[in-house]
């Protein structure tokens, strides 16, 4: 048909980290104009090099995957009668025009997340979905009721799954619910989620965070130099000397980041968030911290190198993930195994590092905004999740103090 037109572009409006931007296809009909993410983001070098006479074996498998999408997108407008783009996208991502199929909705949803490369979510809402669908296999929305949604919480804890999973799957349930809401695909009328109807439940963290006696253990644990014991140790240590910063905005940040006696930088977490307007976590880097960074760091050929040799330039989304989960792995392997040799109680993973950082924040006195600021929370709410209660120590001199003002009282009682 004539009138809508499609094309790749590079989206140079607004960076999506660092020199990279978002390349999306663009759909234009009667002066509307609609974009539709796909997985790469390329620094405008990159960008150009797709586009070479003889482009290199990457910039070539880029160019031709991008081509593959632009000609699917020519095909879907030359065999629509009339052009809309709700069904445009639908077919361009292979979203099943059924509007009350639930299963062709997490399908739909699945295949947009990993077109924009947010891989790690969108195997999130696989698990979901398979669970759902091994507790009935064909479902349509009018199927998700209150008592539905009570049968199968039930159903998953009876089958093993925790509170937090049986949570998780649930929240990728509301979520796909609240999408198809939202494109009109149904009507909001027969919502089951909410307070007087389904809600979803919730479980207490269980307590993550380390003892500053045992987090010494681990800062003065003596690995064999160069090992792989000392590498996890380090990275270890560098999250909780760094605001807890997570593996995955490890492996991220770049030489640029760093400004003299602070690192900088964007939580890969929030970054896309817009509507947050997420701010940028500045940290203080001390000694130990560069000490690290200089033990295990690549060489500093410029600004744009990143700091860590955990992911390269170019990485795709998919080997990203893989990298990283890698490296999440080594590390708690070896931090379990320093554990067991400092004789330290509570298992120690990546996750126990950042509980542990906002906890003795907590402990030091600071208020939860100045947490939620250091951790890079939206808001309060999230922070005071991940706060773990005060020392047994701390419980037991506060209940001494007690203790003896009881004992004040008594003896002002027998005077």
């Amino acid at each position: 048909m004539k009138g809508a037109t499609a094309v790749i572009i590079h989206d140079t409006r607004r960076a999506k980290s660092g020199d990279k931007y978002p390349v999306k296809l663009r759909a234009i009909y009667n002066r509307v104009v609609k974009y539709y993410p796909t997985k790469y983001n390329l620094s405008k070098d990159d960008y150009a090099k797709l586009y070479e006479e003889k482009p290199d074996k990457k910039s070539k498998d880029i160019r031709d995957d991008l081509f593959k999408l632009l000609s699917k997108a020519n095909d879907i407008i030359d065999k629509l009668p009339v052009f809309n783009f709700k069904i445009f996208a639908n077919r361009l991502f292979k979203i099943s025009t059924s509007k009350d199929d639930l299963i062709h909705a997490y399908n739909n949803y699945i295949g947009v997340l990993r077109l924009a490369g947010r891989i790690s979510t969108a195997i999130s809402y696989e698990c979901s979905l398979k669970s759902l669908q091994k507790f009935k296999d064909s479902l349509k929305f009018e199927d998700i009721t209150i008592e539905f949604l009570r049968d199968y919480e039930k159903w998953m804890l009876k089958e093993g799954n925790s509170l937090t999973t049986v949570g998780i799957y649930l929240r990728s349930l509301r979520s796909v619910y609240n999408e198809s809401i939202s494109d009109e695909n149904i009507s909001k009328e027969s919502y089951p989620f909410g307070k007087r109807k389904y809600q979803i439940p919730t479980s207490r963290n269980t307590k993550k965070a380390l003892l500053l006696s045992d987090i010494k253990k681990i800062y003065d644990y003596k690995p064999s130099p160069g090992s792989n014991i000392e590498m996890a140790r380090d990275l270890w240590l560098f999250s909780y000397l760094c605001n807890g910063i997570n593996i995955k905005d490890i492996a991220r940040i770049k030489y640029k980041n760093i400004d003299g006696d602070y690192l900088t930088f964007l939580r890969a977490k929030t970054e896309r968030a817009t509507r947050s307007n997420p701010k940028p976590i500045s940290i203080y880097l001390n000694d130990r911290a560069r000490e690290i960074i200089k033990k295990w760091g690549n060489k500093r050929i410029n600004a744009d190198n990143y700091i860590f040799p955990i992911i390269e330039k170019g990485c795709t989304p998919e080997n990203e993930l893989r990298l990283i989960q890698q490296l999440i792995k080594t590390i708690n392997k070896w931090m379990k195994f320093i554990s067991e040799e400092t004789k330290i109680e509570k298992v120690v993973t990546t996750y126990t590092a950042r509980h542990s950082f906002s906890t003795v924040l907590k402990r030091s006195g600071a208020s939860i905004e100045f947490i939620s600021e250091a951790l890079g929370h939206s808001n309060v709410r999230t922070t005071e999740s991940y706060l773990d209660s005060f020392e047994n120590e701390s419980k037991k001199k506060y209940a001494l103090t007690l203790t003896e003002f009881k004992n004040e009282i008594d003896e002002i009682n027998q005077a």
